[in-house]
């Protein structure tokens, strides 16, 4: 028997037809869902689950996407059934094609809103996709509806700390025009996949940047693992049009662009350093790498945006501080560490703000990696007027290295990245993040919410605060070690 469409088999048909090939036919090609994407789909189910809770008395739909047969029947009959205001993963197929749709709210006269819940603040274009596949399968089953549309959180609403107003938390965004103007698309759309699910052997498609939107394609790994070293697509800032100009003329690897084909100066000096297997050193770099005032700091910070707002006077995904890592290097050649990290579950930015302050003293250079630290800070002193002054006086301080190697450095082994979790394990090998619990930022956020759940035990957040201290310091030591390095390179 041949596989069906589904919702999500469809949006992912859009984004590439192998990709549907795939998880209908060789599933166990695909990488599994690391700890952070996990984390963020069940983030997406908890708001979802929150959303339910604006529509009292509606009915939820328990059989699982094995048993969807069993869920149309239990769907039908709540539709039947005048006294179900809303109905939550109600089940249907239509033309090949099954979905579950987040809520149906009854409104008079036999007719439904369709209401798709998404974690986003904002309405998507593959939100509008999403909601015009499923209209098309309800139109299509006989149900009679009114709007199609999102309930994305609301950016606007401030959380008072005690009560979670629902009503202000979520925002309707009505699609149905946009809904309704797809109708043709969808159902040519519709056809076109189904028929590649009906092959025997899976679409010819190489791996290009569509397989990173609009979401990163499970099977990337798989279908990249034998891309040679150097491949034009770790080429930093290349578009899709100049990706595929290169794919038209046979050219796979950086050190094959010809001398002649239109790049970016920072793509060129890749080229060059890629060709020629050497590092590019700017003679600007060693003078701003000593442009400095002791004590240098070396600043790192890791924060939280809770889709849901946790503290009051926060808003849905507003950037919440937990943590700095400042590593302090004086002029004798010492070098001197503080970091603070919140340990209670309590807004945590005051006392941020307060030992930050106290640690970075009133001089020096303050070395951060990009700036991201910056915006924290400026945020920082809104929320908190009384520091606003020290706050905002901070930034006159900071020299951002991300912005330094990106215009003064390349190494061939940056792989077309200056992320530090790049650029550190090329300089300083023996640094690599690969050995740490968290290597990556977005681990480390949702790792101190975990922490910070009631139901994590007293050993496990013992583990957390461990490995969220040993990530931040290794942030901000493999700044010293960057610029130690950089300088020895440039003292030949």
């Amino acid at each position: 028997m041949k596989p069906m469409l589904s919702k999500s088999r469809f949006l992912a048909g859009l984004q590439c037809p192998l990709r549907l090939w795939y998880q209908c036919y060789d599933q166990k090609l695909a990488t599994p869902a690391s700890p952070t994407q996990q984390a963020i789909f069940d983030m997406g189910h908890e708001v979802g689950v929150l959303a339910t809770k604006l529509y009292s008395a509606g009915l939820y739909v328990e059989e699982d996407y094995l048993h969807h047969q069993e869920a149309q029947k239990t769907t039908k009959s709540a539709i039947g059934n005048p006294n179900v205001p809303a109905i939550f993963e109600g089940a249907f197929t239509f033309n090949g094609v099954r979905i579950r749709v987040d809520i149906l709210e009854r409104i008079k006269n036999d007719r439904w809103n369709l209401i798709e819940v998404k974690s986003s603040t904002s309405a998507k274009e593959v939100y509008v996709v999403d909601a015009a596949i499923q209209y098309y399968v309800l139109n299509g089953s006989g149900l009679a509806l009114d709007r199609a549309g999102i309930l994305r959180l609301n950016n606007q609403y401030v959380y008072d700390g005690a009560n979670l107003d629902l009503q202000q938390l979520f925002h309707f965004t009505d699609l149905t025009e946009e809904v309704h103007r797809r109708r043709e698309l969808i159902i040519n759309q519709v056809e076109s996949l189904k028929t590649v699910i009906s092959s025997d052997s899976p679409p010819s498609v190489s791996p290009s940047r569509h397989c990173l939107t609009p979401y990163k394609c499970e099977f990337w790994e798989h279908c990249t693992k034998d891309k040679p070293d150097f491949w034009v697509m770790g080429l930093a800032g290349i578009t899709n049009r100049r990706f595929l100009d290169l794919a038209e003329i046979g050219v796979e690897t950086i050190d094959a662009i010809p001398e002649n084909f239109p790049l970016t100066a920072l793509q060129e000096r890749i080229r060059q350093c890629v060709t020629s297997n050497r590092e590019f050193i700017s003679p600007e770099l060693r003078p701003e790498l000593l442009d400095v005032e002791y004590p240098i700091h070396f600043l790192d910070f890791e924060t939280i945006a809770p889709a849901v707002p946790r503290y009051a006077g926060t808003r849905p995904y507003e950037t919440v501080p937990f943590q700095w890592s400042n590593h302090i290097l004086f002029e004798d050649g010492q070098l001197e560490h503080r970091e603070y990290l919140c340990m209670e579950d309590k807004d945590p930015r005051a006392e941020f703000a307060e030992t930050l302050l106290e640690a970075l003293g009133n001089g020096g250079t303050i070395f951060t990696y990009t700036g991201y630290e910056t915006g924290i800070l400026k945020s920082l002193a809104i929320s908190i007027p009384s520091l606003e002054s020290k706050l905002s006086s901070l930034t006159s301080r900071f020299k951002d290295l991300y912005v330094i190697v990106r215009r003064r450095y390349y190494n061939p082994h940056f792989n077309g990245s200056f992320s530090l979790k790049y650029v550190l394990p090329a300089l300083v090998p023996s640094m690599s993040y690969e050995k740490l619990a968290i290597q990556e930022g977005t681990l480390a956020s949702l790792e101190y919410m975990r922490m910070m759940d009631t139901g994590t035990s007293a050993h496990e957040k013992e583990s957390i605060k461990k490995h969220l201290y040993e990530y931040c310091r290794n942030d901000t030591l493999g700044m010293v070690m960057i610029r130690n390095e950089l300088l020895k390179r440039t003292s030949k």
